[in-house]
This record gives C-alpha cells, structure tokens and sequence, in this order.
C-alpha cells in the first residue's frame, strides 16, 4: 500500500510511504498520478480543490486551500489553511453513542485500605514547594536501599511550585499535589515540606482530606535537625506498611486508563490514535473509564465529542471545557490555533483541525459520562474530558491526578518522557518503533502493513492488563518518573 484514504467522502489522502514525482498510485477506487514528491505522512489531493474550498480528511474539513490544487498535489501548510474561528456557538444534536459491551475482564492490583486500587506499590515523596526538590531527591536516592516485600521503588516528584502564587494559580498546585498524595498506586507517601512556603503542610491537609496516618507521613525540613535522616526514617516506617501488600484479581472495571498523544505525525490518526479508541470501548465495555484530555487539540473537532455526551448538561459542560480554554489564550494575548507544532508538521499533519480530528479518535465511539475541571478526579466510569493543555508533561500529570492508574500516550515522532503512572508509548509508525525500542512499548504501525484493528487492539489491550498487573513500561525500566503542574498565574 502507498497511499490510504482514510473516509469516502475524503478529497486527500495519506502517502504511507514516500511517493516520487510521476508516480501513479490507487487511491479509493481511482488512479492519481502524483505531481511532485509526497513525503511519508503527509497528504496528496485525489482531485482539484479550487481556492477557498474545504480540504476534506476523515470525512471532516481540516482547512481551505490558500490557491488552486490539483489533483495529485501535495497538500500541506503551504497550500492550506485553518478554517476555524474563535468563541462559537454550539447546538446539542446528539449522535446516539452507544455504550460498549464486553466480558469482566480482571488484572492483579492492589486493594487499599480507602477502598480504592492500585497498579503499582509505590513509595512517593511528594514536596510541597520547589524549595525542597533537591532534599526529595535525596531521601528517595537513600531510602531505595530499605526497600523489600512488594514495594517496587522509592521516588521523588520535584516540581517548581508551592509558592508565590495566588489564587486558582496556586489552588490548582495544592489541589494537584492533594491529588497525588491521595492517589493509589502510592502504597506509601512522605509529604515533604519547608515550612514558609503558601502551600506548607498545614494549608494542604484540608486538600487531601481524610488519610490514613500510616500510610501518609509528614515532615518539616525547617523543624528537623537533619530532614534528610528523618526522611529517610519516614520512608523506612512507610516501607513497613507497604511491603506486606500482595497483587490480588481485581475487576477492570475498576481501572481508570488516560489518553494523550504527542508528537503526532500524518500516521498518528489513521493507526496509533483510532488503535487506542478501539481499546478505550474494550476497556468501558468491561465497565473501565477512559480519560481524554488536550483541550487545546479538540478545537476543529468539538462537536463529534459534544454530541457523543450523553445529556445536554455533560454537553453544555463541554462547551464550556472549549470556550473556557479559548479564553484562556485570548486573556493572554494568543492566537487560539497556534497549532500544530513543527514537529507536527514535519510529519505531515497542516492544522489544528487535521491535528484535532485525528487526536480526539483516541476516545472511540463510547458516550461522554464525565467533564472533569484541572485537577478534578474522576467520579463516573466510562469516558470522561477532563481540562488540560496540550504539553505532555502537564496533561499527563493531570491525567494521573484526576485518577489515571496508566497513561497510553500515542506518538509518531517518539519521546522518552515519563508521568507520575506507567506511560505506555505507542508508535504510529514501524520505523519509530524499529528506531526507538527503548522508549516503545507498543507499534500500531502493523495496522498499515496488513495487521487486522481487532487484532491489534485486543494485543493492546492485553500488554494494559499485563502492564495493570505489574509489567514495567519502557519509561520505568529506565528509571524515569516526571511530573508537572499547569502554571497559569502571576509568580510573586
């Protein structure tokens, strides 16, 4: 296959691998010879497209021609634009999404004592201000020495947050920081604080809320003769509750699974994207939930996520997941659709809408249940939008805070970064997954060389399960853990 046309009523279509000029390829049904070279990715008019008229990818408009096109063109930024615009307005027609059926389906967790699960048996230190990153990192580097029974590592999460912010700017730092002190696969956490800071240990115990006392522990540095021996004396009391947690079968219904892509290519919506879509209705038709965030990279496809909800009220709360996100660049003075990225377009992806209506595939056809706000964590299993940027680290943060156990992060340009749960990456491509096995967990290349969707998906959905249950990621293996906060206010 050289070329695949991804909808019928498509007027492009996407070069699986480079095509030279004065090359006759079958597209749909037709012949097209191509006029000049067509990267790998990127896209070639099936006929002529006059200027002003809509491209058509996915059965969608992913822009206007900027001039004449014709038949067997290359189309890219250079002869098309977006076609979209700023603050719209919305009708609720709903698209009849159906909810998934499945068997039960079960993987080996951890039940906590909260009543919630875990994937992972963790010990976390959690700073509460960037002051204390290095101390952290100390402790974590001298406590993993101490670690036994099935507790699996010890691991600091810097961040440069905690202090001098104001007001949603730093309620989100305490509600994030809460979120990860709260979550499950932490068997065990040691809040670490300095003691000056706005968000110091006594301002954010209301955030977390009820914990159990010897599961959450916390220190001072400034009360502490030495905090990093009594860190390291925390961890190991810490190490004790923990270590006697055993994996037990757990339903998947209770796992909460987040989607994210990044460095997408043209290959990104027509495997790796739609790949994981099939897997989020595998997982909610089991009775599992699925989190899409990147709100940023939904403008130009809103509306196919809008009518999926599954009543007016989840739909008005979307358009205002869109409209406040769009407000958020105008209060800053940017343009809305500074997207996509040059890596984007390297690959073959022209505009925000091509971008968009190739990543919000990742949701699959499941109905929407939930609209989570920064920081809000999941309350209704099934698909839920949750508000967050488009930056990998941020989203992917947010996704774990929210309740992600795991997050599938599709990318056809490759990445080697982590978040605070398991980060499966998932190549668009076979040469990425050939080039980058270190940072590659799964390749949806195949679906292009022959390799039926079923097929492929049910394999995802298996490595999640086993991945659920205790297979590291390539991210872990390399000992890599990230996380970062949505900065979006003034810093004193």
């Amino acid at each position: 296959m050289q070329i695949f046309k991804i909808h019928e009523n498509d007027n492009v279509a996407v070069a699986i691998e480079t095509i030279p000029a004065g090359t006759s390829v079958e597209a749909g049904g037709e012949n097209v010879i191509s006029n000049m070279e067509i990267p790998a990715g990127h896209k070639m008019a099936l006929r002529d497209i006059k200027a002003g008229e809509q491209v058509i990818k996915y059965g969608c408009p992913i822009g206007n021609a900027k001039e004449d096109i014709q038949k067997g063109d290359w189309i890219h930024v250079h002869n098309v634009k977006t076609g979209l615009g700023d603050l719209l307005t919305y009708t609720y027609e709903p698209a009849g999404a159906k909810q998934p059926e499945g068997n039960e389906v079960f993987f080996e967790g951890f039940e906590r004592k909260d009543g919630k699960v875990g994937v992972r048996n963790e010990i976390w230190v959690i700073p509460t201000v960037g002051c204390v990153n290095n101390v952290a990192a100390a402790i974590a580097k001298r406590a993993n020495a101490f670690v036994k029974g099935s507790v699996e590592e010890v691991i600091a999460f810097p961040h440069p947050y905690g202090c001098s912010q104001m007001g949603d700017d730093q309620e989100h730092t305490r509600t994030i920081l809460a979120d990860l002190i709260n979550h499950p696969n932490a068997g065990g956490v040691l809040v670490l604080g300095l003691g000056c800071e706005n968000s110091n240990i006594d301002v954010l115990k209301p955030y977390i809320g009820e914990y159990d006392e010897n599961r959450v522990k916390f220190l001072v540095s400034q009360e502490s003769d030495n905090e990093i021996e009594d860190g390291v004396e925390l961890i190991k009391e810490l190490i004790d509750y923990a270590a006697p947690m055993k994996r037990v079968p757990i339903s998947a219904s209770r796992l909460i699974v987040g989607l994210k892509c990044g460095g997408s290519d043209g290959f990104s919506g027509i495997t790796a994207n739609p790949l994981v879509g099939k897997f989020s209705d595998l997982l909610i038709g089991a009775g599992g939930t699925t989190i899409l965030t990147e709100v940023p990279e939904m403008f130009g496809a809103e509306t196919l996520l809008m009518n999926r909800c599954e009543n007016e009220e989840l739909f008005d709360k979307t358009v205002t997941l869109i409209n406040d996100f769009k407000n958020y660049f105008k209060s800053h003075n940017q343009t809305i659709y500074e997207n996509p990225s040059p890596g984007n377009k390297k690959g073959g992806i022209s505009t925000l809408e091509d971008k968009s209506l190739g990543c919000t595939q990742k949701s699959g056809s499941a109905p929407v249940k939930g609209v989570l706000h920064y920081g809000e964590t999941v309350k209704t299993p099934g698909l839920n939008l949750l508000s967050a940027p488009g930056n990998d680290l941020v989203a992917a943060t947010a996704l774990a805070a929210s309740g992600a156990h795991i997050v599938l992060f599709t990318t056809g340009r490759g990445t080697p970064f982590a978040s605070p749960v398991p980060t499966m990456k998932i190549s668009s491509n076979s040469r990425l997954a050939g080039k980058k096995s270190n940072w590659i967990d799964f390749n949806a290349g195949v679906l292009v060389e022959g390799e039926a969707m079923e097929e492929t998906a049910k394999k995802l959905f298996d490595l999640v399960i086993e991945t659920a249950s205790g297979k590291k990621v390539c991210s872990e293996e390399a000992g890599f853990h990230d996380m970062a906060i949505f900065k979006q206010g003034v810093t004193l």
